[in-house]
């Protein structure tokens, strides 16, 4: 029976005293089913334990505590008799009933009592068998109860087989679990191989499983041996998969530790081999950023935030993605100009010069600019304006920032808005998000290296909008003196100071900005140039850097101005000078062609020569179209690239009096053409028509150039004028032009883009222009060289307009409408 035998120190005691190496017997010397053998006492005394539960065959140590288990042990160590051992429901109490405990235990006996050096008893008992309370004896001085022996149940002979599977699996999830755990000390794995016991084994493992004490009852409350050990397999296997998990989580963390420890063993080399060659890079960035920050003119605010900012770099592993990140954001506080401003130049004569060198016109623009310069020169300080340049491509309205930088001695930014539909691209994105960066005015802001320059913000009426945010909505801090001295950037994340920055926008309409932003802008109009003008920013600017971007050596090529009219005449149509740009271009390299081909070159180029070069002509002159034929009447109309003359011709045909409108005109068009008719229904007397020929013939609007559309109430007057001379067959007033809205009550309203409708209505030869009264202020506004050759009518009524516009005289062949 040794190989059944353990000492006291397996037992775990040797700790606590000293032993003299006796062992002690896993289970009792006679044979494996002593334990059934046992005859159970009618009342037995019971010792109840706390976590632990006692199985037949296996020995427990315990230690004694209370007064009654000691008086019990010390009367049973001398009589050796039997006890029953009973686990208690809750450990916690100390002088626990019998309602405490459980109702199974099981008959034990002592097989040493040791004291201890610290004065307690511990004592080495073994079960024997179960048993059942079934009632209580006595509670003094311990307690006794009336019991009933419990005996096991084996496996029937059919069952062995399974029953011998079982223990086998037990065995081996037992070793298993040894094994795996790293609690368990290895000698457990030679008991559990030595027992050959079945019912020893499953009571072995059920004692020394680590599960609640209620499972561990639960386990010596089965009858059969066989049930008692499915469940205690179940209760193995998922112990195991726990055991395998945990070591498999720890397993991680632990490679993760060890990887940690790699690197920072790796980087503490690093950093020793560094300092032996220098200071380490990360150590160098850092330096580097707090000299460069002792150079900064910022805030208080400005500079605790860099300094924060910069604490937390240094705490970064310089490895991570977040350190660059970081850096990155600190580079770009540094790279800003807090508080730094270039020296404007109060010489208003040089600024004068320097727009009228490079701009020809644009007078009431100019005359802002010096009188912001005077106001700054005066008071030292001044919000800077936010000027919006509205008007047709080609007329110098971006360049125009160049020349201000330049006068005023300013950094100069341009920034084109056109298509932009992101919020992000002007207040930038939150440095958390990869590849975070400021919005386009920090950023160009950062480039011009100076917090005052000029800023163009071009194409501001084709920014747009989408599910991202509205641009249109961002710029309104930007473009507010009230708000822009603390200008917010999401990448910032600190208030910028942009009140000192000139603003320049520029837009070909004003129709497609947000009323809040314009608001927020001084609104000038840029007008397009007259032939005149044209011809001396063609002498100026156009032609010499033509020659000079082709080659073409100053002096080889002379052109006279009769011959650069021609060629705005014949070969552009345009408000601007953009196109007429890109014609002098086309000119110069065949001339650049011709010289590098050693062909001869006129030095003095007439208007053959030009044919020669750029081809036959692109446009006839626009001109008015006389008056032989009754209806025809020109209108003066605007559009997005400048002013154009417009055509309204009207007929006459035998019917019911249908209107037909023709030209793909517009909605508020088409109300013109029907309020013109009714107005001339309603006063047919007036003007000797007969009522009853607007029943009687059907009369059509056509506006020539259908493919282009048009509309606008503009051309209310034109309309009018035009039915009137069809129905009447009476001729209108020759290199006559005319431009107004008309009402139901006959009233003339008035229009805008007149200096543009003016200089289209010049560059057709018409000599006389009826506008509403009025208009009159917007000619006051117009510069006397746009006006000459060319007489005003200014009307309140259509009445006006018709005595002004219709001759007495009647058309060649006129039709008899009656």
């Amino acid at each position: 029976m040794d190989k059944y035998k353990i000492s006291i120190d397996q037992l775990g005691m040797n700790d606590n005293f000293e032993s003299d190496g006796e062992m002690i017997p896993l289970v009792a010397d006679d044979d494996e089913h002593s334990g059934e053998n046992v005859k159970v006492p009618g009342v037995l005394p019971i010792l109840p334990l706390r976590n632990t539960v006692l199985y037949p065959g296996v020995i427990v140590p315990i230690t004694l505590g209370r007064q009654k288990s000691l008086h019990l042990i010390r009367e049973l160590q001398l009589s050796r008799g039997y006890f029953g051992a009973v686990a208690q429901k809750d450990p916690k109490i100390d002088d626990p009933g019998f309602n405490d405990l459980f109702d199974i235990g099981t008959v034990a006996k002592i097989i040493k009592v040791l004291e201890m050096p610290d004065n307690s008893t511990s004592v080495i008992i073994q079960g024997k068998k179960r048993f059942k309370i079934d009632s209580v004896v006595s509670k003094e001085p311990y307690y006794t109860a009336k019991v009933t022996g419990l005996s096991d149940v084996y496996p029937a002979d059919d069952e062995k087989k399974e029953f011998e599977a079982i223990v086998s699996s037990v065995k081996d999830l037992s070793l298993r679990i040894i094994k795996t755990s790293n609690n368990i000390p290895a000698e457990a794995s030679f008991a559990i191989r030595n027992i050959e016991n079945k019912e020893f084994l499953i009571n072995f493992v059920c004692s020394n499983s680590d599960v609640k004490i209620e499972e561990k009852q639960k386990f010596l409350e089965f009858d059969e041996l066989k049930k008692r050990g499915m469940y205690l397999l179940e209760v193995l296997v998922k112990e195991l998969q726990l055991l395998e998990l945990k070591n498999d989580i720890q397993s991680k963390v632990r490679l993760d530790i060890d990887q940690q420890q790699r690197e920072y063993l790796l980087h503490q080399q690093i950093k020793t081999i560094q300092d032996e060659l220098g200071a380490s890079p990360v150590e160098q960035e850092v330096k580097d950023l707090k000299e460069k920050a002792t150079k900064k003119n910022w805030s208080k605010e400005v500079k605790k935030s860099f300094e924060k900012e910069l604490d937390k770099l240094q705490r970064l592993n310089p490895a991570t993605g977040e350190y660059s990140v970081q850096y990155s954001y600190l580079q770009t506080l540094i790279e800003l100009p807090w508080n730094e401003y270039t020296k404007d130049n109060f010489d208003l004569n040089r600024a004068r010069k320097i727009l009228d060198r490079d701009h020809h016109g644009l007078d009431q623009v100019k005359d802002r600019i010096l009188e912001h310069l005077a106001v700054l020169k005066l008071k030292g300080d001044l919000k800077s304006p936010i000027i919006c340049l509205v008007g047709p491509p080609g007329v110098g309205k971006t360049s125009l920032g160049k020349s201000v930088a330049e006068a005023l001695g300013r950094k100069y930014i341009r920034m084109s808005l056109g298509g932009v539909h992101d919020e992000a691209e002007i207040r930038g994105h939150r440095k958390t998000y990869i590849g975070a960066l400021p919005g386009r005015i920090i950023q160009n802001v950062k480039k011009a290296g100076a917090a005052n320059p000029v800023f163009v913000l071009d194409e501001l009426d084709k920014i747009g909008n989408s599910f991202h945010g509205d641009p249109a909505s961002a710029l309104l801090e930007v473009l507010d003196p009230e708000q822009n001295m603390a200008f917010h950037d999401n990448y910032l994340e600190i208030d910028f100071d942009l009140s000192k920055v000139l603003f320049f926008a520029t837009a070909n309409t004003l129709a497609t900005i947000s009323p809040p932003l314009l608001d927020r802008m001084e609104i000038i109009d840029v007008s397009g140039y007259i032939i005149d003008e044209k011809v001396e920013i063609s002498r100026r600017h156009l032609i010499p850097k033509a020659m000079e971007n082709h080659g073409v050596p100053k002096g080889t090529v002379v052109l006279s101005k009769s011959v650069i009219a021609y060629i705005i005449e014949k070969y552009t149509r345009e408000s601007g000078v953009r196109e007429l740009n890109k014609t002098f271009a086309r000119l110069f390299r065949k001339i650049a062609l011709k010289i590098a081909t050693d062909e001869t070159v006129k030095k003095n180029l007439i208007v053959s020569d030009v044919v020669e070069f750029l081809g036959v002509e692109k446009y006839s002159k626009e001109k008015s179209l006389g008056n032989e034929f009754a209806g025809v009447v020109t209108g003066l109309a605007w559009t997005a690239v400048g002013g154009e003359i417009l055509f309204v011709e009207s007929s006459v045909s035998k019917g019911n009096g249908k209107l037909t409108l023709t030209g793909n005109l517009g909605d508020v068009m088409k109300e013109s053409a029907v309020l013109a008719l009714e107005y001339l229904r309603s006063h047919a007397s007036q003007y000797g028509i007969d009522d009853s020929v607007f029943e009687a013939w059907n009369v059509h609007v056509h506006v020539p150039e259908g493919a282009i559309p048009k509309d606008g109430p503009s051309a209310g007057v034109t309309m009018i004028t035009s039915l009137a001379s069809v129905y009447t067959q009476r001729k209108v007033k020759d290199k006559l032009a005319m431009t107004g809205e008309i009402t139901l009550r006959g009233k003339v309203l008035p229009v805008g883009g007149i200096k543009e409708k003016i200089l289209a209505a010049k560059r057709a030869g018409v000599k006389e222009i009826i506008l509403s009264e009025d208009n009159r202020k917007d000619i006051s506004e117009i510069k006397e060289v746009y006006l000459s050759g060319l007489e005003f009518h200014y009307v309140k009524t259509i009445s006006d307009v018709l005595d002004i516009a219709l001759l007495k005289e009647k058309v060649v062949n006129p039709i008899k409408i009656v």
